[in-house]
Order: structure tokens, then C-alpha cells, then sequence
């Protein structure tokens, strides 16, 4: 009688995960603000934010939204995207949250998949549940989901570079959040990470800083920490001001998305912005979004990247 030998017979594979992730998840990751963009996950506002007339106060809005127009400034922005090849993903449910629209806040895309994130204040706790869903069917891998007494909001994050991150610590993300979010980039090679503090009555970096091109990064200087923009330059970046206190702090001139390096979309009213960044080489495409900024957000706000180029 042959006595077969017993033990292990299959092997594990040591390929690391970046290296699957498009052959077993499909086309996803972001490691920079300006890299083509090719994928985004947005909220197309809903029912959600119908008859808000005596509850908006509740959700921080400065006034109720005409949901008609506040539908059809959505769309504008997507379909500018989707003309300059982005493919558009939404979120179609996301229960009784008017603030869900702003899905920025609720993911962080990373090289490896999304980490999802925390809410801060009450009312938009369970957000993220409907960010989860979708990223699940749409094959986006979860590499982390923030918990135990962290919270943390994705636009409390800006790529930098592949290895250098812009990390805020406020209101709307405190210690134990951030420390989470810091343990899984430097476990996919960031390696330089800047905290920023946001200051108080803000709720997010992309507020006060943004990066527009390989070489350019624009700031409300009066409320960029020092050592932020130091570390900034110090990667070759030219600091463009917007240093008007009404479209840094009320029109949203900071808070654009760049499509690819050196071209953006920004909300319209921001003309002392636009013009800098004009003459420093950047392109411009300008979007009515005054109705959805009724809920103190604005382009970058309202889109969760999914999928952007590397920088060459």
C-alpha cells in the first residue's frame, strides 16, 4: 500500500495587491489631486433634499435648495466631466441625508481601493453605508473603514505627490482618525506626511488649499499654517493666493477639481481666482453651482475620485 505523503499543497502567492488590483477589482486608484481623471462617484441630489424649508438650518445649510435647479447644476457638472472622458458613478440611494451629496467627505480613494470614512457630526452619520454599497458594486476594494473613536472625512486629505500627503486635523477629523488613515498610506509608500491644522469654523482642507498642476498649488494664505506651505514649495510647488476672504471662504475659489494637470473647474464668481491662476498657465472651465452651494459645498466637495492617472 502506497502511503501518500500529507501537507499543504497550495501555495501562497506573494504578488502585492497594487499589482492585482485592476486584473481582480478592475481600473481603480488615486495618488494625486491633477492625474487624468477617469472615474468619480458623485450623489445626484434626491429626494433627500426636497421640503427642506424648516430643516436645513439642522444640516448646516445657509438655505433650503430649489432641488429642480440644484438637479439640473448637478448634471452640468457631470456632463462636463463625461465630455472630457470621465466615466460618472452615483450614488442612487442614500436614505434621509441631504448632505450625502457632498461625497467627498465619505471616501478616500487610495492606490490600493477606498478607505471609507467617519462622520463628525451627527447628522451625516450613516452616510457612508451608501458609499459602501456602491463602491461594492462597482468592484472598488474597501482597504479600510474608520472606527473605534476616529472619525475622519476625505476632504481632510490632499495627494500632494505618490509618496506625500497634506493631512488635517480639526473638527471634522480628530487624532485617532487621522492615525488611521496615516498607518494605511504609509503601508502603500507614502512616506512624507504633513499634518494641517484646519482652523476653527472650517471643515475641510479643500477650503483653504488645492493643487492645480504639477507646479502649482493654490492657498488662502491667511489660513495655511507655515510649515504647510513650506512643505509645499519644498516639492517645487509655486503658491498661487486667493486672498480674498469672500471667494476663499463663501464661493468656493479653492474648491475645483483638476481634470488633468494644468486644467480645472471651478465654481463661477471667483474672477480675482480665476485670473491668477490664468496667468500662472491654467486653464479655466467655470460652472454655475450657486444653488448647491447653499450647503456650504462646491465642486470638490461633491466628487469622490475613483480612478486618476499617474503623473508623469
Amino acid at each position: 500500500m502506497t502511503i501518500e505523503a500529507h501537507g499543504e499543497r497550495w501555495f501562497a502567492n506573494e504578488t502585492p495587491f497594487k499589482d492585482q488590483i485592476k486584473e481582480l477589482w478592475g481600473d481603480w486608484g488615486v495618488d494625486s489631486e491633477i492625474g487624468k481623471l477617469r472615474s468619480v462617484l458623485m450623489r445626484r441630489p434626491g429626494h433627500e433634499i426636497e421640503n427642506m424649508e424648516k430643516t436645513y438650518s439642522k444640516y448646516r445649510w445657509k438655505a433650503p435648495m430649489d432641488p429642480a435647479k440644484a438637479r439640473d447644476q448637478h448634471d452640468e457638472l457631470a456632463q462636463i466631466y463625461k465630455d472630457h472622458g470621465v466615466e460618472v458613478h452615483y450614488v442612487e440611494e442614500t436614505g434621509d441625508y441631504p448632505n450625502a451629496l457632498f461625497c467627498r467627505d465619505l471616501m478616500l480613494m487610495t492606490p490600493e481601493g477606498a478607505i471609507v470614512t467617519r462622520p463628525a457630526i451627527e447628522v451625516r452619520r450613516g452616510e457612508e453605508k451608501y458609499v459602501s454599497q456602491t463602491l461594492g458594486k462597482l468592484g472598488v476594494p474597501i482597504v479600510k473603514t474608520i472606527n473605534g473613536n476616529g472619525t475622519f472625512e476625505g476632504a481632510c486629505v490632499i495627494w500632494v505627490d505618490r509618496e506625500s500627503v497634506l493631512l488635517g486635523l480639526g473638527n471634522r477629523a480628530n487624532a485617532e482618525g487621522a492615525r488611521q488613515v496615516e498607518a494605511e498610506l504609509r503601508n502603500m509608500g507614502v512616506t512624507n506626511v504633513c499634518y494641517t491644522q484646519i482652523p476653527f469654523g472650517h471643515a475641510h482642507l479643500d477650503g483653504n488649499m488645492n493643487i492645480a498642476d504639477k507646479d502649482i498649488a493654490v492657498i488662502f494664505p491667511w489660513e495655511t499654517p507655515h510649515e504647510t506651505a513650506v512643505f509645499l514649495m519644498e516639492r517645487g510647488f509655486k503658491l498661487v493666493e486667493c486672498n480674498l476672504p469672500e471667494e476663499a471662504e463663501v464661493s468656493g475659489g479653492i474648491n475645483f477639481v483638476a481634470i488633468e494637470p494644468g486644467k480645472i473647474v471651478m465654481p463661477a464668481g471667483n474672477p480675482h481666482t480665476r485670473d491668477k491662476l490664468e496667468k500662472a498657465g491654467v486653464e479655466v472651465i467655470e460652472i454655475d453651482i450657486d444653488e448647491l452651494q447653499k450647503g456650504w459645498g462646491a465642486i470638490h466637495c461633491m466628487t469622490a475620485f475613483l480612478k486618476r492617472d499617474p503623473v508623469e
